[in-house]
């Protein structure tokens, strides 16, 4: 069936509206993370073109977090534009409503949702992913590394020009079970190996119980506790897991599971999947608003208003995100809700504007 001439002129409005607010979004994010990245590399005595990759490279996870709010203005201009031309007026004689204009500005807007969900999340997170290597290489830290995998949590350090290999089977906030550690040199050649039951981890003075030390020389000692200086503590750990924006939807569903096969809690992760399972509802809703927004105020001609207002209703409604993220992850809320209850209030919100949308 071939689209009526109006939704195509709709489409295509809306899309030009889009795509431009993107790009000013995109730009302004590129300059703020160039000062932030000169004042990083400042005490590295880098290339400038460090500062311009990284810039860049970061910029389209930052975009994915906006996303909503950028459907908001966008809705916006694109009413504005409207109205300029009076051809909302035109569209009205002709038939079209308020109600089929926002039908299918929804329409357009879940179609581009499900395209950033499926193509733009999956490149952000890699870049993410590159960016934060990247970092990493300069920075003070490239000496240590954790990871978690199938086979349970993995930690390397190197302290004293010895080089720690920690295996953990089972990771609890500040707790370690199971646990070998291996010592080398820097070449490699093993030194002894460390086993522990248990070991509290809530200092970097790991405290180790049950203990059997095996040396290179194949003596073994059975200790009852054994002190272990780390550069790690449970903390530092669980905020090395932290940034979920690198990995793509197959690899949050992978670390979820690994997770669970190590005691670990998979709450954030949870929220996370959620979160951008939700995000092409989020936006419909966004637009949706957007337009019963800016219906209310038809008569205000001032673009600069149109944005204060559209960042100061972003604003509450990110913090209603954050506030409901946080009883999820503190377990006040349940995980599901935790996301899908500030939706739920949105699409209330919209449902009592969208019953008097043709009054307007």
């Amino acid at each position: 069936m071939t689209l009526k001439k109006y939704q195509t002129y709709i489409y295509s409005v809306f899309l030009k509206k889009f795509f431009l607010t993107s790009f000013i979004f995109l730009c302004t994010i590129v300059i703020i993370n160039f000062f932030e990245e000169i004042r990083f590399f400042e005490k590295y005595n880098t290339e400038i073109y460090y500062t311009i990759y990284l810039s860049l490279i970061n910029a389209p996870s930052l975009m994915f977090e906006i996303f909503p709010f950028i459907f908001l203005i966008s809705v916006k201009f694109f009413y504005l534009f409207l109205i300029d031309k009076d051809e909302i007026a035109i569209l009205h004689s002709n038939g079209i409503s308020n109600f089929k204009i926002i039908y299918h500005l929804a329409i357009i807007t879940m179609f581009v949702g499900v395209l950033i969900l499926l193509f733009f999340y999956s490149l952000s997170s890699s870049l993410k992913s590159k960016y934060l290597d990247i970092k990493n290489s300069f920075s003070n830290t490239n000496e240590y590394l954790a990871v978690v995998n199938d086979d349970g949590l993995w930690i390397k350090e190197e302290i004293d020009n010895y080089l720690y290999i920690i295996h953990a089977k089972k990771f609890d906030k500040n707790k370690l079970e199971q646990i070998t550690l291996t010592q080398t040199d820097k070449y490699y050649n093993n030194e002894k190996t460390i086993l522990a039951g248990q070991a509290n981890i809530e200092s970097k003075n790991w405290q180790l119980k049950n203990v059997s030390i095996l040396e290179n020389n194949g003596i073994r000692r059975n200790l009852k506790s054994f002190v272990y200086n780390s550069s790690f503590n449970g903390e530092i750990i669980s905020n090395l897991f932290s940034n979920l924006n690198s990995l793509n939807i197959y690899e949050l569903h992978k670390l979820s599971k690994n997770y669970l096969n190590i005691g670990y809690s998979n709450t954030e992760i949870k929220i996370q999947l959620n979160k951008i399972y939700s995000m092409p509802f989020f936006f419909v809703l966004m637009t949706i608003l957007g337009f019963l927004v800016i219906t209310k105020l038809k008569k205000v001609k001032s673009k600069f208003f149109i944005i204060v207002l559209g960042i100061l209703v972003s604003v509450i409604i990110y913090y209603l995100n954050y506030f409901s993220s946080i009883l999820g992850n503190k377990g006040a809320l349940p995980i599901y809700l935790s996301v899908w209850i500030p939706l739920v209030i949105l699409f209330l919100i919209c449902n009592i504007g969208l019953i008097k949308i043709n009054e307007n």
